[in-house]
Parts: C-alpha cells; sequence; structure tokens
C-alpha cells in the first residue's frame, strides 16, 4: 500500500462526531425540558449530556489524527 487516500479512521471519526453531537444535543434537550423516559433510574446524572460528549471528543481526535493529508512516520 503506497499511502494515497483516505483512511478509515478518518471516517470513523466523522461519525463518532456526528452520533456524539445526536446523543449529547438529546441530552441537553432532555434536561432543560424535563422529559425524562419514565421508569430509568439515575437521570439525575444526564448521562447521554456526557456519553455524547465523550464520543465527540473522540470524534475530533480521530479527525486529527487522521486527517488526509497529514504525513505519518
Amino acid at each position: 500500500m503506497h499511502g494515497s487516500g483516505i483512511s478509515i479512521w478518518f471516517f470513523i471519526g466523522i461519525l463518532l462526531f456526528i452520533y456524539g453531537g445526536m446523543i449529547c444535543g438529546y441530552g441537553i434537550y432532555e434536561a432543560a425540558t424535563g422529559n425524562y423516559a419514565p421508569g430509568v433510574q439515575l437521570t439525575h446524572l444526564h448521562m447521554p449530556i456526557w456519553w455524547g460528549g465523550f464520543l465527540a471528543l473522540m470524534g475530533v481526535f480521530y479527525l486529527a489524527r487522521f486527517r488526509p493529508g497529514q504525513k505519518r512516520r
């Protein structure tokens, strides 16, 4: 393989960023409106916000690490 093209990890970073943003956005909406699913325990922890933020940060890491045109060692 001669190293041309776009790495699959770059596309994974895009997906992580998009899904993380969607999950975090829903978590913010859920916390702002108080519209929680009935019967769910520990809703006060706001896990969609934390999990979505983590996924989005991982996506940013992958996007920066495997961006096209970057020289590899």
